[in-house]
């Protein structure tokens, strides 16, 4: 049952000693105002996730619609990625200047049109032209959102509710997945009104998030104290959903000094992309960047390119978009599990131990013989990359603070995109290669998950602790 108060809401600030703002969002539970966010930004990650797994059921249409050669395929992916890495470098700066909520809406609303206008692309050229514009929404969108919803989280279930986030990226691919088995073979119709129908929500979705609150501590950073003041009651005043362990419960947390005046000041000095590389902050950067970098390689190589991988092994469309739409639906415990064991084993050894699982899973996949195998293998796959998913993009916002979180964020979603433009290329030409195939594809990606694996484990640990401010 809903409380109708908050009773963890602290005294008033207006006294000296009093909590700062950002003290008084972490000491309370889970409100409706929090879920409201939760829902606003998972309804425009679902969107994200339809276009970026719609596309692969496309390609496969469009092989035969438009005569494409593999490396016209696979550039309309690429292409896509390009756009993503660009996006993501760029949003997660934009967001740290101007704002979590502001930035938000544009790359939906860029995403939206871009999508949109896909779907009445008359030749390859223009539609490749598309598929960038709709990279750089896509990119700059998603690590705006895991930082957003981040900053306004309960310290005590932060990571939960970053991975329920994150799953949010099933529904969007189950859908395209509907879509995809539904729509998408019926030719040149088909394919064009699953982009049409993956395109209006988000145009949608960008006005919804021009009705969300900025980010407390961002507004903070640019000495917006009323408006900040402002949402921050709007959260104490919410009622509680269900209650949690909060930031202030046995203890009183210490007041604002000089001294950390100081050191936010100093901070703010070295925000922006040198911020990243100083000393103790180094890092953190660089191996969030090679894990970003490894999970998208593996990832982005193995599902744009499962639909096209089972037909070229012998299934219609109907049968492989119909086996994938099995293996997608492993995504949902796979996040279940995520977001119960990330507040118990703690970030990185949940992360590194999906990653170990996503790589034991893909060497399997690669070497499945029949249709069983490739659906107990696939849906393992499925099941432990997405789970790694969740727990990468919870861990990633925690590793910075305030004033380089955007753009530490973005920079390692943005390098990390880099590999999901190089993978799409590199899979045709292992599958054709006299040394390649299948099994040697996936077994590159298993290696890969396990160096992920191997960088996770040198990130900073923050389960339960309050954000760097």
């Amino acid at each position: 049952m809903t409380d109708t108060t908050n009773t963890d809401v602290p005294p008033s600030a207006a006294s000296a000693g009093a909590p700062t703002l950002t003290q008084r969002l972490d000491r309370l539970s889970f409100t409706r105002a929090h879920a409201h966010l939760v829902t606003s930004s998972g309804i425009g990650w679902a969107l994200d996730a339809l276009d970026v797994a719609l596309i692969s059921y496309v390609i496969v249409v469009l092989k035969s619609e438009w005569a494409l050669s593999s490396t016209e395929q696979s550039w309309i992916v690429s292409l896509g990625f390009i756009g993503m890495a660009l996006g993501a470098m760029l949003g997660g700066r934009l967001a740290d200047r101007f704002g979590r909520r502001t930035v938000f809406a544009l790359t939906l609303l860029i995403f939206g049109l871009g999508a949109a206008l896909s779907a009445f692309a008359p030749v390859l050229a223009f539609f490749l032209v598309m598929r960038f514009i709709v990279g750089l929404g896509l990119g700059a969108e998603l690590p705006v959102a895991s930082t957003y919803v981040s900053e306004f989280a309960p310290p005590s279930i932060r990571g939960r509710i970053i991975v329920v986030l994150e799953a949010f990226w099933a529904i969007g691919w189950l859908l395209a997945a509907l879509l995809g088995y539904l729509l998408v073979p019926h030719g040149d119709w088909g394919w064009r009104i699953a982009m049409l129908i993956g395109a209006v929500p988000a145009l949608y979705a960008a006005f919804v998030r021009f009705g969300l609150p900025e980010s407390i501590r961002f507004l903070e950073t640019r000495g917006r104290h009323d408006e900040a003041e402002q949402i921050v009651r709007r959260f104490e005043n919410s009622p509680v959903m269900f209650r949690v362990q909060t930031a202030g419960e046995g203890a009183t947390l210490p007041p604002a000094s000089a001294e950390g005046a100081d050191e936010a000041a100093s901070r703010t000095a070295t925000s922006g992309f040198g911020g990243l590389w100083r000393r103790g902050q180094a890092r953190n950067t660089v191996a969030l960047s090679l894990v970003w970098f490894l999970v998208n390689f593996s990832y982005y190589g193995a599902f744009i390119w499962i639909p096209s991988i089972l037909a070229a092994q012998g299934y219609d469309l109907v049968k492989s978009f119909g086996y994938t739409l099995i293996i997608t639906l492993a995504q949902l415990p796979g996040y279940a599990v995520a977001a119960w064991l990330i507040e118990h084993w703690g970030r990185r050894w949940t992360l590194a131990s999906f990653l170990i699982g996503s790589a034991v899973s893909a060497v399997l996949f690669g070497t499945a013989g029949s249709v069983t195998a490739i659906l107990v293998s696939g849906c393992l796959l499925s099941f432990f990359n997405l789970g790694a998913w969740g727990a990468l993009y919870a861990i990633s916002p925690e590793v910075f603070p305030t004033a380089l979180r955007g753009t530490g964020t973005g920079w390692s979603a943005g390098f990390g995109r880099v590999a999901s433009i190089i993978a799409p290329l590199l899979v045709p030409v292992v599958l054709a290669a006299a040394w390649g195939g299948t099994g040697v594809l996936f077994s590159i990606f298993g290696v890969a998950f396990v160096l992920a694996a191997l960088s996770a484990l040198l990130l900073d640990e923050h389960m339960g602790q309050a954000l760097t401010d």
